[in-house]
């Protein structure tokens, strides 16, 4: 081969590379004069320009959101307790989940704010008077918690990366719902938050609609969202299973306080889920929070509830994950020249 047409092969292959390789900070579009109207989970219509580059997350939830869709690099700020994954850990704080520090978001120049309904109404406004970009988001069923990653995802233009998150989810879901659906005969569930007094979850919470999903029937789904229970009521509903909340602010030096009142509450040994060893400790992160592992919690309930149906693993077994289209194209590309060019040097 002449190196005159080895070069034009080489040239052709770098730029091949450069017209598929995507933007940096995830952005499959950098146009920075697109402008789109948004209406977020409090039914406010918020204009956003180009693609946020420094954006800030007022609850754990939403930084799980933002770290899934590949978008770390451009989070800038987080709440308090905003643990996962754990390189959430390196960004600065910004205050707790109901006691956001304005000073604080404000002083790391972010371009969006992604709150939740719990943050201080004070809060958001305040920093929407300052001319700062927020959403709220605020899902009540796990759909919507798929409807508000694929809303980030078109926000910030990672629109691919969102619909592949919200897809390999969907499925995950509809695999133990497949085989829940028909139960009858449901094994009775309670999901306990606190312990002095008992706090439970009823209807209208993720914990609910994580129980249904996982073939269990809620003895408190007669209640609204989180409610406090007598000690007698709980006795009186004798679930099969009760599932206590573990992790962050749920017990200390390795001890978990909700299971432990549980186990040694003497008014509660006839239950059957303490007779038959059945009270299971739970992470309250996933169970609780608005984010892509309330996934990983469903499957956990269900293999629990359901170890006929389910293992340990096969709630998660997932298929091979599909490339997005533009990465197969770059990969082909890549072949072809490549091929191409060692084929001459033959």
């Amino acid at each position: 081969m002449k190196p005159s047409t080895r070069m034009i092969l080489l040239l052709l292959l770098l730029v091949t590379l450069f017209a598929l390789t995507p933007p940096v900070c995830g952005a499959e579009n950098p146009d920075h004069d697109r402008v789109i109207r948004i209406t977020d989970d409090q039914g406010t219509v918020v204009t956003i320009q180009g693609y946020p580059q420094r954006i800030v997350s007022l609850a754990p939830s939403n930084t799980e959101i933002l770290f899934a869709l590949g978008l770390g690099e451009r989070v800038v700020g987080v709440a308090d307790l905003s643990d996962y994954p754990p390189e959430a850990a390196a960004v600065p704080q910004v205050g707790g989940y109901s006691t956001i520090s304005v000073e604080r978001v404000v002083a790391l120049e972010p371009d969006l704010i992604v709150g939740v309904e719990g943050n201080s109404e004070e809060v958001l406004s305040r920093l929407r008077s300052m001319g700062h970009t927020v959403i709220v988001l605020s899902p009540e069923t796990m759909d919507e918690i798929l409807d508000n990653i694929n809303l980030i995802g078109e926000i910030t233009g990672v629109r691919e990366n969102a619909l592949a998150l919200t897809n390999e989810l969907e499925l995950r879901t509809t695999t133990i719902t497949d085989k829940t659906d028909t139960i009858h005969g449901r094994p009775t569930v309670a999901h306990v938050v606190w312990h002095e007094p008992v706090w439970v979850s009823g209807d209208r919470t993720f914990q609910n609609e994580v129980i249904r999903a996982a073939g269990g029937e809620n003895v408190f789904a007669h209640l609204d969202e989180w409610e406090i229970v007598g000690l007698e009521e709980f006795i009186v509903t004798n679930p099969d299973y009760i599932f206590v909340s573990s992790g962050t602010g749920m017990g200390t030096a390795g001890q978990n306080v909700i299971y432990q009142y549980f186990m040694t509450e003497p008014r509660f040994q006839n239950l059957n889920a303490v007779k038959n060893h059945q009270v299971i400790l739970i992470d309250a992160d996933i169970i609780s929070r608005a984010g892509p592992r309330i996934v990983d919690a469903l499957e956990e309930v269900a293999a629990v509830i359901h170890p006929e149906l389910f293992d340990a693993t096969n709630g998660k077994e997932q298929p091979p994950a599909e490339a997005p289209v533009s990465v197969v194209i770059h990969a082909m590309a890549l072949l072809l020249a490549t091929g191409l060019f060692l084929g001459r040097r033959v």
